[in-house]
């Protein structure tokens, strides 16, 4: 089941579509509380009519199969909208010398958005389940930038963050050099990228290495196997594609057993 609702957003300045999916009964005891996951590029994860190309995470059908199997427990998975041509400012928190639509980021705003307008606004309507460990966000591409800048933004807020195919080569590498100070990281991290991100062998090359980067960073701040996985998946694109068929282990290994 989806709801639709529109947040009106201060530190946006607009109204925000958010899209949540609601769990099926699961074979396992019932839940009164659930754990939530917000996704960023909301437009991408469940709808083909709205999906870039028609293609989508395929969200609510692998989501549906895990709980029903008991691989993973009920949960809320929330897709926030992205702001179409304001895409590339508000989940950047430095400018990309390479999209001129991604100048004067928005990336600290953004963080204040999920955070202080988003998360509450779920706590409100829904029956989630509070806390850290309870908590996760996510997302692909400059939306994984968005996804892993407000975690280190905020740390304690979330105990899980989903990273995919991530562009890290913003601001000169941007957030690799800021992780390397970063105290607290979310308790699971899931790292997911392709060796054919691109038609440009370099950059597919320096795409996997800077994700094998932050890799050793995490590794280097104690997160061990338990806590962090990584996933170089040979011949994977960038694209809706390959994150849907990464995700059903990116979910089992942040909200199973």
């Amino acid at each position: 089941m989806l709801d639709i609702h529109e947040l009106p957003s201060l530190y946006l300045g607009l109204t925000r579509r958010l899209t949540v999916w609601i769990p099926p009964r699961s074979r396992t005891k019932r839940v009164d509380r659930f754990p939530v996951l917000y996704l960023n590029d909301g437009q991408n994860l469940f709808d083909p009519a709205r999906a870039f190309a028609g293609n989508t995470w395929r969200v609510a059908e692998t989501a549906s199969r895990l709980v029903r199997s008991a691989r993973i427990p009920p949960l809320l998975i929330v897709g926030i909208d992205h702001g179409g041509v304001r895409r590339g400012r508000e989940y950047l928190p430095v400018e990309d010398s390479q999209n001129p639509t991604a100048t004067e980021p928005l990336g600290r705003e953004y963080a204040e958005f999920i955070t202080r307008e988003v998360m509450p606004f779920i706590a409100r309507k829904y029956p989630i389940a509070r806390g850290p460990s309870n908590t996760g966000f996510g997302g692909s591409s400059y939306g994984a930038i968005a996804a892993l800048n407000t975690a280190m933004i905020k740390p304690g807020r979330f105990g899980k963050l989903l990273i995919e195919s991530p562009s890290l080569y913003v601001g000169n590498k941007y957030l690799l050099r800021r992780a390397t100070s970063v105290g607290r990281w979310p308790s699971r991290v899931f790292l997911g990228v392709g060796t054919a991100e691109t038609r440009n062998a370099e950059r597919n090359h320096e795409t996997v290495a800077h994700v094998l980067e932050l890799e050793q960073i995490l590794r280097r701040s104690g997160l061990g196997p338990r806590r962090l996985h990584v996933v170089v998946e040979p011949g994977a694109t960038h694209s809706e594609g390959a994150w849907a068929d990464r995700l059903p282990q990116a979910l089992e290994f942040l909200y199973g057993e």
